[in-house]
Formats: C-alpha cells, structure tokens, sequence
C-alpha cells in the first residue's frame, strides 16, 4: 500500500464534489435544484436501483442510493442530534460517469499500460464513522482518492505474512490518493474532523 500526495494533480473534484452536487447529478428528488443544470443525467435514471450497480449501507437504514439522496437536509448537513452516516456504491450510469470524469482522470501515477475499470466507486459519510474491518472481492487493485474529507485507514496483512507483516495505519487528506489491493489487505476507515468525507476511486490492472 502507498499514498501518493499529489495524486489528484490537476484535478477539479475537490472544488466541486459535494453531497448538494450528487444530489443533483443522481436527480434526487425533491433535493434537486430547479435551474442547476451542471450535466444532469437522462430522467429516470439513477444509479443503485439496478442490478448490476452496489450499494452499501453499512450501518445506515438507507435500502438503496435514491434513499440516501432524499434524506432531511439536517442529516445530510451533519446538523444537531441527526442519526450518523456513511454509504459507498458503484456508479454503473454512463452519463453521471461523464459529469464525473470532468472534474477527475486517472492518476497520472497509474502506467499508461495498464488498464483501468470504467465503473467508478464512491464512499461518502460523516466524521466518526466508516466501514468496518473487511476484504473485497475485487479482481484487480485500486486507488481511493480522498476528495474531501480526512479519512483513517487501518490495514491488516495478508493471510500468507500475517505473522510477520505489521499492521498499517495511516491518515488520507484531501488531495491525495492511497493504493492498495483491497482482495488481500484486510481494510476498515474511519472518517476523521469535522468535514464530510467523500472518496472516489476504481481498479486497474
């Protein structure tokens, strides 16, 4: 695993990805905006309802994305005494990805060789919370740019060094992006300060 400190040269997303922004970008619902047409998707579509995308809810009541895009402004905000939150999915929506892949690229750090995925991950939540330890059953590796947000990774080794590799802890700021195989290195985060955290990353090869 590495964090590279300038992964998101040259990247806009820090500037423009917010929760406000997802709204608009998945159309949901009564959160949307009249007259903010920044690349608005086809009407009716929205990523989470389909079989091929993934949601995960983690510790949330929230059953699906479009859920989460409606939740009460307060909650969003991380106002007052409002029940905490963190989701992740997999955006599997052509035209939110162009909105996307405006305001980010791939790593300039990621050999032009290689070959990424075209399905976006995204993991958004408040501070004080996260997901838990776990693996992922993904084929290849990946990076995870911190967009907003600090972010506090735990990484437990391998089953085959587990005995001789140490544990690994490290921060993620906004700005720069960690890699790592996340099929063998057992992973929880947690969401550090005060600021809503969003994270958005894809395999490679």
């Amino acid at each position: 695993p590495v964090v590279v400190e300038d992964g998101q040269r040259n990247w806009t997303a820090g500037g423009v990805f917010s929760f406000d922004f997802f709204t608009r970008i998945y159309g949901g619902g009564e959160r949307e905006r009249e007259g903010e047409g920044e690349g608005r998707p086809a009407p009716g579509t929205r990523t989470g309802t389909s079989p091929d995308c993934q949601f995960f809810p983690y510790e949330t009541d929230f059953h699906d994305l479009a859920e989460v895009f409606r939740m009460e402004a307060g909650r969003a905000g991380m106002e007052g005494d409002t029940e905490p939150w963190y989701i992740g999915w997999s955006n599997c929506n052509s035209s939110v990805a162009n909105i996307l892949r405006q305001h980010y690229k791939r790593p300039y750090f990621i050999p032009t060789i290689s070959e990424s995925s075209k399905m976006d991950w995204i993991f958004m939540g408040v501070p004080g919370h996260g997901a838990h330890m776990h693996i992922d059953d993904v084929d290849n590796p990946s990076w995870q740019a911190q967009i907003r947000g600090t972010k506090h990774w735990r990484l437990e080794p391998p089953a085959e060094c587990y005995y001789e590799c140490p544990l690994l802890e490290t921060v993620v700021y906004p700005g720069q992006i960690i890699v790592l195989d996340t099929n063998k290195w057992f992973h929880e985060t947690h969401i550090l300060g005060e600021e809503l955290s969003i994270t958005i990353g894809s395999e490679y090869d």
